[in-house]
């Protein structure tokens, strides 16, 4: 009986080899393995992509959160300075007011210097012109002495 099960089935399987059953069932079952074959290759795809967009986006977070904190850093700089605009005009006063005393003291010691520059042309000037009253005193006196002796 298993024999002619057996011869049965053969039968069958060539009835369908021929009607080209077989072959059809064949192809779509090729077929499905193709597509499963290519829906693995999207799933991977996509699995590697995953990284890629996971570090992406953190990159953006890390960035907008840095954007943040510049923009928070520039608030509190801007806070600062309008804190110390008083301070900074009180400084800006004291020191033009130091800068002109300093200004003030520099000119008195600059016409100071002038004065002692013109006192001292002036007492070279004078001692040059005695200097040469005196000079001109010795030679009257030699050359009334040399009279004199000449004289005698």
């Amino acid at each position: 009986m298993d024999k002619l099960l057996e011869i049965g089935r053969r039968a069958i399987f060539v009835l369908r080899v021929i009607s080209g059953y077989e072959e059809r069932r064949i192809r779509s079952y090729r077929l499905q393995l193709q597509k499963q074959i290519e829906q693995a290759q999207e799933r991977k795809a996509v699995v590697t992509k995953i990284p890629e967009q996971l570090i992406l986006s953190e990159i953006r977070k890390m960035v907008e959160e840095m954007q943040m904190v510049n923009r928070k850093l520039e608030e509190a700089e801007a806070s600062i300075e309008e804190y110390f605009k008083p301070f900074d005009k009180d400084v800006e006063m004291l020191m033009n007011m130091k800068l002109g005393k300093d200004e003030k003291k520099l000119e008195t010691m600059v016409e100071d210097i002038q004065e002692q520059a013109l006192s001292k042309n002036t007492a070279e000037k004078i001692a040059k012109t005695v200097s040469l009253d005196e000079r001109n005193q010795v030679v009257e006196v030699q050359k009334a002495t040399s009279k004199y002796v000449e004289d005698k």
